[in-house]
């Protein structure tokens, strides 16, 4: 009886041990699922691209509109039709912008002008200091002085230009200017050259050490700096009026005038300015702002990414060119990588540019990556709509 009793303790033993670690060894199965559970990293939700969206639903006159940097007619009222009515990405004030009106008037235009643009609109001006101001035309919008760079340079070095520069983009922003067509990176070497006063009026080094001082203070001010006037002014004569060139050895060009530029663009400018100066040893044919070669040279080997903008469309340089090779100047620089046409004629401009696109002498492709990069500086300065 007594070896009965035992062997069913034993055995009663044994069936709850080995329940006992089925439990166990459910539980921690369990606990090992919820675990592995837990890590499973979470799928991250794809930010959208509001760049993408918005340009989706433009169209083709849209795009191309956006584009163009037109001059101010100077006639706010037709100004404000023409940028609704061409969908224009950009407008340059010049000293009749600013006269006969008062600050408050001046305000109150520049808000008009960003919601007659359904993507918003870079305002421009040409405020370098010195003999290239605009903003003082008018004493009751700036009564301030703006010294050329030289000038504050010469008195009180790099820290007087960070000083200078972020004040007057501050004074810019404040009078509702975004994109200041500053700071001048060209380098000339005689003192009766035509660009030679608007530059800092030293070496290529020192002037490479200025540029991104000058690019950050405007930059720091929600404000957009344009670097000019690549690949480098020199001492070649003056585009306003006509044809100039420079003959000097390539090598040279490289390790010199493009110092500035490439120190400006390590240090992020937001837009750079294109000459009409045939870079003889670059391409001897065409100016650089309708040469694909320097347009090449800026993209691709200095690897820039921002806006591209061409000097002055309507300048003796180009007009004359266009005039002798019957030929459409916004359509050659906008083939050659420019991504805004600075004062080039969008009332015939943008007709000619989409028929280029619709036979293909021009891809839409092109179109787009230029767009892009307008909206994505629009978005940047916060007014892209």
């Amino acid at each position: 009886m007594k070896k009965k009793t035992l062997f069913f303790i034993t055995l009663a033993s044994a069936i709850l041990l080995v329940t006992g670690c089925s439990h166990e060894v459910k539980k921690v199965s369990k606990s090992s699922n919820k675990t592995s559970q837990v890590a499973k990293p979470k799928k991250k939700t794809k930010k959208p691209d509001r760049i993408k969206q918005i340009m989706s639903k433009m169209t083709l006159d849209e795009k191309i509109g956006q584009l163009y940097f037109a001059h101010s007619t100077g006639n706010f009222s037709q100004m404000k039709h023409n940028v609704n009515k061409y969908h224009l990405g950009g407008t340059t004030l010049f000293a009749p912008d600013f006269k006969n009106k008062s600050k408050v008037q001046f305000i109150q235009e520049m808000r008009e002008y960003q919601s007659s643009s359904n993507h918003g609109l870079l305002i421009a001006t040409d405020q370098e200091g010195g003999t290239v101001t605009r903003i003082d035309s008018n004493p009751k919008i700036s009564s301030r002085k703006y010294p050329s760079p030289q000038e504050v340079y010469n008195s009180h070095g790099l820290q007087g230009i960070q000083k200078e520069d972020s004040e007057v983009a501050h004074i810019l922003h404040q009078n509702g200017i975004n994109m200041n067509f500053a700071p001048v990176a060209d380098v000339a070497k005689n003192k009766n050259s035509f660009i030679y006063n608007r530059t800092l009026g030293q070496n290529y080094e020192i002037t490479a050490k200025y540029i991104p001082v000058a690019v950050k203070a405007i930059q720091s001010q929600k404000v957009a700096s344009c670097l000019k006037h690549f690949p480098g002014y020199g001492d070649a004569g003056d585009t306003h009026t006509g044809f100039a060139q420079i003959n000097k050895p390539w090598t040279n060009y490289e390790n010199e005038d493009l110092l500035p530029f490439k120190a400006g663009i390590k240090a992020g400018a937001d837009g750079i300015m294109v000459s009409h100066i045939v870079i003889k040893n670059l391409d001897s044919n065409l100016p650089a702002s309708l040469s694909p070669a320097v347009h090449k040279l800026l993209r691709y080997k200095l690897k820039y990414n921002g806006l591209i903008i061409t000097d002055d469309l309507q300048m003796g340089a180009i007009t004359d060119y266009a005039k002798e090779h019957h030929t459409n100047a916004d359509l050659l620089a906008l083939k050659a990588g420019n991504d805004m046409l600075l004062g080039g004629n969008y009332q015939t401009g943008i007709s000619i540019i989409k028929r280029a696109v619709q036979n293909g002498s021009i891809s839409k492709k092109q179109i787009d990556r230029s767009v892009r990069r307008v909206l994505l500086l629009k978005e940047k300065l916060g007014i892209l709509k």
